[in-house]
C-alpha cells in the first residue's frame, strides 16, 4: 500500500469519526429530553393507578361505564408509558453502538498512525475486535429480550386481569360471556407462555449466569419439542465457564446450526458434540438430513455457515464442513479456549 493510500485511508476514518461524533451528540439530547417525557408519564401513570385502586375498592357503588373509563384510562397511561420506555431504550442502545464504533475507528486511527506496529499487537487488536463485535451483538439481543419481557409480556398479564374485570361486569348472557372470556383468558396464557420462549430465543438469561453447557442442553431439550426432532447432545473435556464473548459465539453456533437442520435438511435426528478441551473447545453437529453441496458454503449461498466459519477463524480456530446430497451433514469447529 503507498503512502497515498494510507494517507486517503486516514482521512476516510477521521471522516466517520466526526459523523459518529456529532451523531452521539444528536443522540444523547433526545435521550435528554425522552427522560424527561418519561418522569412526566410515570407520575401521570401513577396518579391513574392510584386512583383505579380507589375505585376497584367501591365497585358495588360505581357504574359500569364509569369503571370502564377509569380502565380504559389507566390502559392508556400505561401504553404510552411502555411507548416512552421503548422509545429510551432505543435510543440507549443507539447511543451505546455509536459509541463503541467510535471507539473502533479511533483504534484504528490509531493503529494507521502507528502502522509499524509489531504483528503481536495486530493480533490482539484482531481479537479484541471480534470480542468488541460479539458483544455488540449480543447488547441488542439484550435490548430486545428486556422491551419483549416488559412490553409485550406485561401487556398479556393485563390483558388476563381485563378479561376477569370484564366478566364481572358482563349483564347480558353471563354463561356464554363468560365462557368467551375463559376461551380468551386461556389464549392469552397460551400467548404469554410463546413470547418467554421468544424471549430466551433472543437472550437465554441462564448462559450468563450458568454458563454454556447447561444452556446449550436446555436449548437442546426445548428446540426437540419445538421442532418434533430427535436432538441429543454429548459433553466431553472439563466442563467450565469460558469467556463469554466466547460463550456467546459457541451458543449462538449451535442454535444456528440446530435451526438449519430443522428448517432445510428434513432430519430427523441431530447429534450435538461439546468438547471442551484444555486448549481447545470442539463443537461437531450431525444431522441425517438430506445433505447439500458444500462448495455452496464457499459461494456464500449459506450466510449462516459463512459467519461461524469467518468467526472461528478470526478467533484462531478450524470449521469444516462435511456433506453431500443424500447422506446428511455434519458441521465441525473449533476455537482456542479461554476461560
Amino acid at each position: 500500500m503507498t503512502f497515498e493510500d494510507l494517507s486517503a485511508d486516514a482521512f476516510d476514518v477521521q471522516k466517520e469519526i466526526e459523523e459518529t461524533t456529532r451523531a452521539l451528540r444528536e443522540v444523547t439530547l433526545m435521550i435528554e429530553q425522552s427522560q424527561g417525557e418519561l418522569m412526566k408519564l410515570s407520575q401521570r401513570n401513577a396518579a391513574i393507578t392510584a386512583h383505579l385502586q380507589q375505585v376497584q375498592n367501591q365497585m358495588d357503588t360505581i357504574s359500569p361505564k364509569e369503571l370502564r373509563s377509569v380502565y380504559d384510562s389507566a390502559l392508556d397511561a400505561q401504553q404510552r408509558l411502555f411507548v416512552m420506555r421503548g422509545q429510551l431504550e432505543k435510543l440507549q442502545a443507539e447511543k451505546a453502538h455509536l459509541e463503541r464504533l467510535k471507539t473502533i475507528l479511533e483504534r484504528a486511527s490509531t493503529f494507521q498512525a502507528g502502522s509499524a506496529a509489531s504483528a503481536s499487537s495486530a493480533a490482539r487488536g484482531t481479537m479484541a475486535s471480534v470480542e468488541m463485535l460479539v458483544n455488540a451483538q449480543e447488547t441488542e439481543r439484550q435490548r430486545l429480550s428486556r422491551q419483549m419481557h416488559d412490553g409485550p409480556a406485561q401487556a398479556l398479564s393485563n390483558f388476563i386481569l381485563q378479561t376477569e374485570i370484564a366478566m364481572r361486569l358482563l349483564d347480558i348472557d353471563p354463561l356464554q360471556a363468560k365462557e368467551e372470556l375463559n376461551n380468551l383468558k386461556t389464549s392469552a396464557m397460551g400467548t404469554f407462555q410463546k413470547v418467554r420462549n421468544y424471549i430466551f430465543e433472543l437472550r437465554p438469561m441462564m448462559l450468563d449466569d450458568l454458563g454454556l453447557v447447561p444452556t446449550v442442553r436446555r436449548y437442546a431439550d426445548a428446540f426437540k419439542e419445538q421442532a418434533g426432532l430427535d436432538v441429543s447432545v454429548t459433553i466431553t473435556g472439563n466442563e467450565r465457564r469460558l469467556e463469554s464473548y466466547l460463550e456467546v459465539m459457541i451458543f449462538r453456533a449451535i442454535q444456528e446450526l440446530l435451526g438449519n437442520a430443522a428448517r432445510h435438511s428434513q432430519a430427523s435426528q441431530v447429534k450435538v458434540l461439546l468438547d471442551i478441551g484444555d486448549e481447545r473447545v470442539r463443537v461437531s453437529v450431525d444431522d441425517n438430513g438430506r445433505g447439500f453441496d458444500p462448495e455452496s458454503v464457499q459461494q456464500g449461498s449459506s450466510l449462516g455457515l459463512k459467519l461461524i466459519r469467518e468467526r472461528a477463524e478470526m478467533l484462531g480456530g478450524t470449521f469444516e464442513v462435511d456433506s453431500a446430497i443424500g447422506r446428511g451433514t455434519r458441521v465441525t469447529f473449533a476455537v482456542p479456549a479461554r476461560s
